[in-house]
């Protein structure tokens, strides 16, 4: 499959919410199911927490995708999207920050977590 392009497109330097709307773009004509800007329910002691909580994109309802655009990303996003995957089940999780020159080498960071270990080989 090849690889989706928005930064190469546009550039760094833009507001997060610009490659939220290219990844979309690209999604919709890969033919990728998504869901965007989803409201993540919080759990605790048997109660929902009334929250604001979003995740950008869950891929095919098994990846967690946080889309920033930042000088750097901080151990805090790490730590956010280990809690997104577990609040919505996912195995994988991608921190994407579009603000860099190489969005390969330099703007992702993947994570995985117990789930991960649990999918069938293929």
């Amino acid at each position: 499959m090849r690889r989706s392009r928005p930064p190469k497109a546009i550039g760094p330097g833009l507001l997060a919410d610009v490659y939220l709307e290219c990844l979309k773009r690209e999604f919709n004509l890969r033919q990728i199911r998504y869901r965007s800007r989803i409201s993540v329910r919080v759990e605790f002691k048997g109660a929902q927490i009334s929250t604001e909580l979003w995740c950008d994109f869950f891929v095919e309802s098994c990846l967690t995708v946080s889309v920033h655009s930042m000088a750097a990303l901080a151990p805090i996003h790490s730590a956010q999207m280990l809690a997104y995957m577990k609040l919505l089940g996912a195995p994988k999780g991608i921190i994407v920050n579009f603000n860099c020159t190489n969005i390969y080498s330099e703007g992702q960071k993947t994570l995985v977590n117990e789930s991960f270990r649990s999918l069938p080989d293929e």
